[in-house]
């Protein structure tokens, strides 16, 4: 599938593998179309609850194997334009809102992007997934009507399809499933046992499991909306 041309795109999310799951056959798809792709990582995921048993790292020595893992997911994606912005993991909620709202302008002023992708505030689950959201709404909001990125924003919570009904926006990423298994597979210190649940249900032939390998979606964000 051909998705729809950009100027460029922007990619903003807090934690290494937030890409992976939800975004990364879109982002592949964009690249192989020739649309550049920018993707900035705010933490390196260093508060990762998964070290192994027995042990691979430390919490002192996670910050950089997540690190390598995340340049591994953007090697797969094809993503050259790869940001780590040097935030802390689980403290993005803390941040001062003006300093996270600069950060996300100070993106957008850079790669003056005609598309932005980031979590849905309210309805992403994690603290800092909200947090960078609206950090990215806020800065959105401020611009001129005429000249705002459109956002496409995951949304996963419990009660996202009630509050705001069904994705508006379905990628068919089928022809970058390769480059989604390659992403997901980068990030193996989080991600092993989601990934062997998932062989085994490929492996048994289960549908729902090669519908979510082969489509990503996503709500276009609707500034009307009140997300404070």
């Amino acid at each position: 599938m051909t998705l729809p041309m950009e100027r460029h795109v922007l990619v903003v999310f807090p934690h290494p593998d937030d890409e992976a799951f939800g975004v990364s056959g879109t982002i592949a798809t964009y690249i192989k179309q020739g649309i550049p792709v920018t993707y900035a990582c705010l933490t390196l995921g260093e508060m990762g609850r998964n070290l192994g048993n027995p042990p691979f790292a430390t919490r002192e020595t996670l910050p950089q194997v997540r690190k390598q893992e995340l340049l591994a997911s953007a090697k797969s994606m094809g993503v050259t334009d790869l940001r780590m912005m040097g935030l802390r993991d689980k403290t993005i909620e803390f941040e001062d809102d003006e300093k996270m709202v600069g950060m996300m302008e100070n993106l957008i002023e850079d790669t003056n992007p005609s598309l932005v992708i980031t979590f849905y505030p309210n309805y992403a689950v994690h603290p800092d997934h909200d947090a960078t959201g609206r950090a990215m709404i806020r800065a959105i909001r401020r611009m001129p009507e005429e000249n705002r990125p459109t956002i496409y924003a995951l949304a996963f919570s419990n009660n996202s399809k009630e509050d705001l009904g069904e994705p508006d926006i379905i990628h068919n990423i089928k022809d970058s499933r390769d480059e989604k298994m390659g992403s997901m597979r980068a990030h193996i210190s989080q991600t092993a046992w989601m990934l062997q649940e998932m062989d085994k249900r490929l492996a048994d032939g289960e549908p729902e499991a090669e519908n979510w390998l082969h489509f990503e979606r996503f709500y276009t964000y609707d500034f009307n909306k009140d997300f404070e």
